[in-house]
């Protein structure tokens, strides 16, 4: 009879610390040593701890170095999983670690079953995924530059005189401003002005790589599809499906929900039932993407022009459910406002229930092959 050994790995960018945990409830977890974090070393690790009567089965916390590991434990044969490293258990009082204790506690975790593992992407889509990742950083930087920009102006006592920013307008009075009375700090203000416009050029090229990509790429039906939802371009559809994966592993809406942190926090005892603020938890972009959605649910219901060119190829079931979603978001937004709830609460519900919409179109659009 073949029995398990369980394998924690503690990875790191130049070595792994290994520890493994016999089978059944009272095995005994043995600290194996540190072996180098290259193809050879793992190779060699995984000879010595198989044999006629044991098979190993390995876990590691997902981190910077990747899915190499995973997919080369994978394409040997061996069972392998990525645990989130916010969804492992851990001892409050515990204030000790180390790279030993970290593996043993992997090992011993995984063969009780505590550790639920991730969905991991094949190549194609964790480069799409780097692509729309890259975008995100480079969103943040045309955030933090445009700042920098309006501080320095404000410092200066210059101010625009109206309420929208970064319109041909407010860029046409920041391009006549001579008011610097140094040449250097002229030179300073033109600076910043180069770092907007250039990241600004970065992120053009990079909505056309992915808007290119999604036409080749196996989950390309998928994004074209989730456009029936207002509210949703090819870069949120995108984002959406490159974060989310596989939508098919969640069995209910409710579980995307969770997944996407849009579900509220409990904390209920005995009598008591009290529920706080959204748990946050999950991919904190595809959350992002679906608050940006639920914007444009604040307006009337309405199939315009754009909508309906961008919907019009799709099948009509698809189309349905896309008019079905518009058409109770937007009266679920207007009914939440009368409350007088605010605007961030009334978001996050709209955009709890886009969730179930997505996860409704998603599962009902064949993947390609």
């Amino acid at each position: 009879m073949t029995k398990t050994v369980y394998v924690g790995l503690d990875v790191h960018a130049e070595t792994i610390a290994v520890a493994t945990a016999d089978d059944g409830r009272d095995g005994e977890i043995r600290f194996y040593g540190t072996i180098r974090n290259t193809a050879d070393s793992i190779l060699r690790l995984t000879k010595r701890l198989s044999s006629g009567s044991t098979t190993p089965a390995f876990c590691y916390e997902a981190g910077p170095c990747g899915y190499g590991i995973h997919r080369l434990l994978t394409k040997l044969g061996f069972e392998c999983a990525i645990v989130a490293p916010t969804m492992i258990p851990r001892k409050t009082g515990d204030r000790i670690k180390t790279d030993r204790r970290d593996a043993e506690m992997l090992a011993r975790l995984w063969r009780a079953g505590e550790l639920t593992s991730i969905w991991t992407p094949d190549e194609e889509h964790e480069a799409m995924r780097d692509l729309i990742r890259t975008r995100k950083q480079a969103m943040e930087a045309l955030k933090v530059a445009k700042q920098q920009l309006l501080s320095f102006l404000l410092r200066h006592g210059l101010r625009f005189d109206r309420p929208t920013r970064w319109t041909k307008i407010h860029w046409r009075w920041i391009n006549e401003l001579r008011k610097f009375r140094y040449p250097h700090q002229q030179l300073a203000f033109e600076e910043m002005k180069r770092a907007v416009r250039q990241i600004g050029e970065r992120i053009a090229v990079l909505d056309g790589a992915i808007s290119d990509t999604v036409v080749v790429w196996r989950f390309g039906p998928v994004v074209d599809a989730l456009r029936a939802l207002r509210g949703v371009n090819t870069t949120i559809a995108a984002t959406l499906v490159a974060e989310i994966g596989d939508i098919n592993r969640f069995s209910n809406p409710r579980q995307l929900m969770a997944w996407l942190g849009l579900v509220p926090s409990e904390h209920s005892s005995g009598n008591s039932v009290r529920r706080g603020r959204i748990t946050r938890t999950g991919n904190a972009l595809a959350r992002t993407m679906m608050v940006e959605a639920s914007w444009s649910y604040r307006h009337p219901a309405k199939e315009g022009h754009p909508y309906l060119k961008r919907s019009e190829h799709l099948p009509q079931h698809i189309r349905e459910i896309g008019w079905k979603a518009q058409a109770r978001l937007c009266k679920r937004f207007r009914d939440l406002s009368k409350t007088g709830k605010p605007q961030p609460r009334v978001l996050t519900a709209i955009a709890r229930e886009l969730a179930g919409f997505v996860w409704d179109i998603a599962r009902k659009t064949p993947v390609s092959a």
